[in-house]
């Protein structure tokens, strides 16, 4: 038998998706050892062993996929314990990075303070050398410069060098010399060269992605090298692919090269997973959320596909490649609740992580968290959680709420817990709305795909606030991203800068410059070994209004590439300006800045396994009754559990109730029912919905409608 494993490292679990040639799967979680996230990696590996009757390298060598997405890159940004680095830039520019855009992210707080840079000044050294925007030399490259930053480099102990000099997306031969210099010099240095990595206009956020690539670069790259010695010990045979933040995959040594493409690779995979559980039922737009020990993830698919921007931002640093289109709160199970010196509650965004973790975990953590929250009002079952595998300690998560929230604000536990929910359920729809109103979407009109380990508990209470009626729990939900993982594609993403007006390119420009661009991603795929029958490529051309400052991507398909035209351009331009902004002017004349081109390889995907129609009653999966917050004021009314393992095709739960899994919870209010669909995944919907808009999710054969 051949396994097909996704591998997720979070905050507070490492999760695991399990597929093999039948289409079964298994999912598995383990603690984070965010000193050692390998240590995390192989534990779940040797469980997996464990449950096949095989010691852990007869078990690896059975593997022959391995999709993993790491957080090493990202933790290291975030706390500032990356590589040292230096950065060599044109002479005059040095101070970029703390310069900035100009521009106040808060433009009315005239206490904000800029983050740090992760160069500090003396290690920012400017480079004699000089290119015009047309790509036309002004001053020759000096080479002694070069030499000097160099001997700089030896005696400061710099490890990794980060390379961006004016205009180098126009013309790149001063920075390509200064590459070959460096690297020919300093042999085991990491060295990230702009126009290798992001050859887009805007000094400085291309110097901020390109310092980002040189600063986290060393610990990915000691990271995976350690990785794939440790496998290669144990005689793994099978592929090992990084996670990227675009929503593809990418091999090892190509993440290493583009250690940035990591960054806001963790929750980048949901929105995939997402498209992939919808696919069966042909449903194409969707929001997804996943909810986690430390954050909460939202993204929009449409069409089938994530949304992807032409930029990202980690800790207020800019990171010009392409993302999944995901807006992140911190609203997570582990997220603290605490009273503010005004008397008012807050819950997050500081999180206990997996140590100490919340207070019920027993780690002797004594501040309340969600999930503690959640065990008060009966929403967790203390003997339950993890499989049973791990006990929860109701005494103690009563303790934190009381100390911390409940005397503090005069209420009893129970309340205060209350209050801990209902402030999160808004938060997080507040954050659904971030990326759905405010990008001209009605959240109202997109089914939402819920997932994380605590997402399920709180779906039905967000789908209330938003006014949504569909919600989709995948039976994987707790391990959604490790999921998505399996279903994504190699990708490689290229961009050239070629500014022109809509009035005056020729139609033969624009497509021999997307031409260029396919030579290029096809000339990346055949490398990773990708048959050109299993090429795919998507486009899209970053625009503005003549004198704007902000562009907006526009993308097109390739069925819309084979009859474009200018004014096609022209048109679907003013129609996303309008949908994003409220207004088009067709009147101005359009900019075109920059040509982008995403080249896909499409990789085999995991068997769906589909099966037959049970029936409705869900008596056989029937646990007993439990108390649970519902009804008038939230006071704990008798509800009835459902084992959500025994639950098969066709089962209906009648809201209010709980369905339990080993690793998640899924809580159904009072207005919602669920029913299982043909691939065992959980379709809660409103009670209001109409019979024919919730039929079509059951494959019936014995001519039982649903009722």
């Amino acid at each position: 038998m051949k396994y097909r494993i996704g591998i997720d490292v979070g905050g507070t679990f490492t999760d695991f998706l399990l597929t093999d040639q039948l289409g079964n799967s298994t999912v598995y979680k383990t603690l984070s050892t965010p000193k050692d996230p390998t240590i995390g990696f192989f534990n779940g590996l040797t469980e997996m062993a464990k449950d096949h009757g095989m010691n852990l390298q007869e078990f690896i060598g059975q593997i022959e996929l391995i999709v993993h997405g790491t957080t090493v890159g990202t933790n290291a940004a975030l706390t500032y314990s990356g590589a040292k680095t230096a950065l060599l830039t044109t002479k005059g520019f040095r101070d970029v990075l703390e310069m900035r855009q100009g521009l106040r992210p808060d433009a009315y707080n005239n206490q904000y303070i800029s983050p740090k840079p992760f160069v500090p000044r003396h290690l920012r050294m400017g480079i004699k050398e000089r290119v015009d925007c047309s790509g036309q030399e002004v001053t020759p490259l000096s080479e002694q410069d070069i030499l000097n930053a160099i001997k700089t480099i030896r005696e400061q102990g710099v490890e990794a060098v980060a390379i961006s000099f004016m205009h180098s997306y126009a013309n790149a031969e001063h920075e390509k010399r200064a590459g070959q210099i460096v690297r020919e010099q300093l042999p085991d240095h990491y060295v990230t060269i702009s126009s290798e990595l992001v050859p887009r206009a805007r000094l400085y956020d291309r110097s901020s992605t390109t310092v980002l690539n040189s600063y986290i670069g060393p610990i990915i790259k000691n990271y995976l090298t350690n990785l794939m010695q440790k496998l290669e010990e144990l005689q793994f045979s099978g592929t090992l692919l990084i996670m990227q933040s675009n929503g593809g995959v990418a091999t090892p040594q190509a993440t290493i090269a583009k250690a940035a493409n990591t960054l806001l690779s963790g929750p980048a995979s949901a929105p995939v997973a997402g498209s992939w559980y919808l696919k069966p039922h042909g449903i194409g737009d969707a929001l997804t959320m996943d909810m986690g020990g430390t954050s909460f993830d939202v993204a929009l698919v449409k069409d089938g596909y994530p949304l992807i921007r032409t930029e990202g931002e980690i800790a207020d640093w800019p990171i010009s490649l392409p993302t999944v289109d995901i807006h992140t709160i911190g609203s997570g199970g582990g997220s603290i609740a605490w009273v503010d010196e005004g008397g008012l509650l807050h819950v997050g965004p500081k999180s206990a992580g997996a140590h100490p973790g919340p207070a019920c975990y027993g780690f002797g953590s004594e501040l309340p968290t969600v999930t503690d929250a959640n065990l008060v009002l009966g929403y967790l079952n203390p003997d339950y959680f993890l499989g049973g595998k791990m006990k929860l300690d109701l005494d103690a998560a009563r303790k934190a709420i009381k100390n911390q929230v409940a005397d503090k604000l005069g209420m009893i536990v129970e309340e205060a817990a209350r209050g801990i929910i209902d402030m999160v359920n808004v938060n997080m729809a507040n954050g659904i709305r971030e990326i759905t109103t405010k990008r001209g979407y009605d959240p109202r009109e997109f089914p939402l795909v819920c997932a994380g380990g605590a997402g399920p508990l709180h779906a039905a209470a967000i789908a209330e606030e938003l006014e949504s009626t569909l919600v989709i729990i995948p039976k994987e939900s707790s391990i959604f991203c490790a999921a998505g993982m399996l279903m994504s594609d190699l990708r490689h993403d290229f961009v050239k800068v070629f500014r022109t007006s809509t009035k005056n390119a020729a139609l033969g420009e624009v497509l021999d410059t997307f031409q260029q661009l396919e030579v290029q991603g096809a000339r990346e795929l055949k490398g990773d070994g990708v048959k050109g029958e299993d090429m795919q490529f998507h486009y899209s051309l970053d625009m503005m209004y003549k004198g704007q400052y902000f562009q907006v991507n526009v993308p097109f398909t390739a069925e819309e590439m084979k009859e474009i035209s200018l004014q096609a351009i022209e048109d679907k331009f003013h129609q996303w300006h309008d949908q994003l902004f409220g207004y088009s002017t067709p009147e101005m004349e359009v900019e075109i800045l920059n040509f982008n081109l995403s080249a896909l390889g499409i990789t085999q995907k995991p068997n769906i396994k589909h099966t037959e129609f049970q029936g409705q009653s869900p008596e056989h999966a029937y646990k007993g009754m439990r108390p649970m917050s519902h009804g008038e004021g939230g006071q704990l009314v008798d509800t009835p559990v459902y084992d959500g393992d025994a639950l098969v095709h066709g089962n209906t739960v009648m809201g209010p109730a709980i369905i339990e899994q080993k690793v998640t919870t899924i809580i159904v209010s009072a207005c919602f029912n669920v029913i299982v669909d043909k691939n065992d995944n959980y379709i809660m919907h409103h009670k209001g919905a109409s019979k024919e808009s919730v039929q079509h999710f059951i494959e019936e054969k014995r001519g039982v409608i649903y009722e």
